[in-house]
């Protein structure tokens, strides 16, 4: 299994993947990877990588939270079938658990005085970047199942695929994302009248 060999953006991935599991050939001695991954990696790591991205906002987060995602599909039992939905939403899952562990990180470093350091920009880009920080932090504030449905719908997969990722009815996919879409609404603008 050639891990290091791959043209674009996944090179660098494929190889610090490698790395980190201990090489390939290791791997097949021990039977501890699947041997389907490679194949799984190559199909799936673009999608993994943006549906992380789309959560926090950061490639290079998006490529560690990837690299935790295959490396657990890796030691799974999940069937080559169900692959690309166990990975994207694990990859929503892990891509949450990082958002809301840094916002716990943030409150911690706030309450202990430090002041977060901040860079000098254009300020189109600040507020920009200071409406999507909001954004993810009220997503981070949603119930999970809610927050994933969204990340999912709004990563491009449609109600059926992320029916059959979750495990629901196309019907309740629906239901979700508007509950999901209005309590983001109600978090973003908390003194909002609702309608």
């Amino acid at each position: 299994m050639d891990l290091v060999r791959h043209e674009g953006r996944t090179a660098p991935a494929l190889a610090a993947f490698a790395a980190r599991r201990g090489g390939a050939e290791r791997a097949h001695r021990t039977g501890e990877v699947r041997d389907d991954l490679e194949q799984v990696f190559r199909a799936d790591y673009p999608r993994v990588v943006g549906v992380a991205a789309r959560v926090l906002g950061s490639r290079d987060q998006a490529e560690d939270v990837a690299q935790e995602v295959f490396l657990a599909f890796g030691r799974s039992s999940v069937p080559m079938q169900e692959a690309g939905g166990w990975l994207t939403v694990a990859a929503a899952h892990t891509a949450l658990n990082l958002l809301r562990s840094g916002r716990r990180r943030s409150a911690r470093e706030e309450a202990a005085g430090g002041e977060p350091t901040v860079v000098p920009d254009v300020a189109d880009a600040v507020i920009s970047r200071d409406e999507h920080s909001r954004v993810r932090a009220a997503l981070a504030r949603l119930p999970r199942k809610q927050a994933v449905v969204l990340v999912l719908r709004h990563s491009g997969l449609s109600y059926a695929d992320v029916a059959a990722a979750l495990d629901m009815s196309v019907g309740s996919v629906g239901t979700t994302v508007r509950r999901a879409e209005s309590a983001l609404r109600k978090e973003l603008n908390p003194d909002a009248s609702s309608d």
